[in-house]
């Protein structure tokens, strides 16, 4: 049996949804407007419309337009890295010409040689941290920048002027086989394989009272950590050819430079380039010693 809805039915539950309706605007803050005004005569009402409360979006309201984002300050691309031109080891005119020009500026008081050694290195050193850059010890961009700022070009009296000059042509007698080509007038030794020169670098010889002997010997002895006991002193990297006389890195020739002398050996001052050439050298490679 079919049960019929009458409209006092309706009219009876009309006050229940109402009700029901009343109790959810009153939980989200709205106000319910029959469009009808709810007239009571028993004619099915229309939809009740709930008014939401004034800046409340409709739930199928569109969504608010994305919130621009915020403005960010440009990024300040990092400097680059000020470039490289010479570190230790080095050599070549450019480390001459820095080497003079920082004995203008008083960092440097060896002569001019021409190798990046040690001294060079901690004078790059000292002027870098007085002028507030990173004490690298190698010359980039930046310094080298600032020392030009500071300092006048070098002329050959300058570039030349404690010796270490450039070799001259090579002594006939060193054309041949394995030869430490040494040269008194420009006061530099030459290791030679076959007539080609393999590295150069700058010597001191003995003083007057104790010259250094010339003439064509053979390397009899070497001595990594030898120690003299006739002068009391260190000589590493040894290689002795005459006697007692080596050649082999000297701490004075290091700090002085050729205001010193030895007592007959050869002295040379850049370590890093005599421990090359000791690890090349054998006993029983010649010895040229010349003007």
């Amino acid at each position: 049996m079919r049960t019929r809805r009458t409209a006092a039915g309706a009219r009876a539950a009309a006050p229940g949804v109402l009700a029901a309706v009343a109790a959810l605007a009153a939980l989200c803050g709205c106000t319910v407007q029959p469009v009808d005004g709810g007239t009571g005569d028993g004619r099915a009402r229309s939809p009740v419309h709930i008014q939401l409360p004034s800046g409340t979006a409709a739930a199928t309201a569109p969504p608010p337009a994305a919130t621009a984002p915020t403005a960010r300050a440009p990024v300040k691309p990092a400097a680059p890295a000020a470039g490289v031109l010479w570190r230790r080891g080095d050599s070549g005119p450019g480390v001459r010409e820095l080497q003079a020009r920082l004995r203008q500026t008083q960092w440097l008081f060896d002569g001019p040689t021409g190798s990046y050694d040690d001294l060079t290195e901690r004078a790059v050193s000292g002027f870098q941290g007085k002028r507030g850059l990173p004490r690298t010890g190698a010359t980039d961009t930046v310094t080298w920048r600032r020392l030009v700022s500071m300092s006048r070009e070098p002329g050959t009296w300058d570039l030349y002027l404690m010796g270490g000059q450039p070799p001259g042509a090579p002594d006939p007698r060193c054309l041949t086989g394995r030869v430490l080509c040494i040269d008194k007038t420009s006061r530099t030794l030459r290791w030679m394989v076959d007539g080609r020169t393999v590295s150069t670098m700058a010597v001191r010889f003995g003083a007057t009272g104790t010259p250094t002997r010339e003439g064509v010997f053979r390397v009899y002895w070497k001595s990594r950590h030898h120690w003299s006991t006739l002068y009391d002193s260190s000589m590493p990297y040894a290689m002795f050819f005459s006697g007692g006389q080596a050649v082999h890195y000297s701490y004075d020739f290091a700090a002085r430079g050729y205001a010193g002398g030895s007592h007959g050996c050869v002295n040379v001052r850049d370590e890093a380039a005599i421990a090359a050439l000791y690890g090349q050298v054998r006993d029983g490679d010649k010895v040229v010693v010349h003007r």
